[in-house]
């Protein structure tokens, strides 16, 4: 088997008041976020360039879905520049549960910080500078 370029190729992140999470994620990433329904869950698709190989997510409310500070940690990317991002948490009305630190001291790998979004999920924002 040829090893892929990333492991990961598509990750939900679990929501229980849809419209509250879409405005938080939305004013995270100043973006608006395009909904799709299918069956019984709501998606909001967070911003990637699918045609360049981009990996791609989604907030998800649904009968399946609970949120949880506890589980795997995804890692959404934060530009350029991690303290633009991080700055909005708060006012987006999320919270920031450990603020920007570097990944690695002996490489450089960029920087990262944990935050917790408006439906208890502890999320990681990562950029290089």
């Amino acid at each position: 088997m040829k090893l892929p370029v990333n492991t990961l190729n598509w990750f939900e992140i679990p929501v229980n008041d849809f419209e509250r999470a879409r405005e938080f994620y939305s004013q995270l990433f100043e973006y608006e976020m395009q909904v799709s329904v299918m069956g019984p869950n709501q998606r909001g698709f967070l911003p990637f360039a699918p045609q360049g190989g981009g990996i791609g997510g989604a907030i998800v409310q649904g009968p399946d879905y609970i949120p949880s500070q506890r589980g795997s940690l995804v890692y959404l990317n934060a530009g350029d520049d991690l303290n633009q991002v991080l700055g909005r948490v708060a006012a987006a009305g999320g919270h920031v549960e450990q603020e920007k630190a570097p990944v690695s001291d002996e490489m450089e790998l960029g920087y990262y910080a944990i935050i917790r979004d408006t439906e208890g999920n502890r999320v990681a924002l990562h950029s290089m500078g």
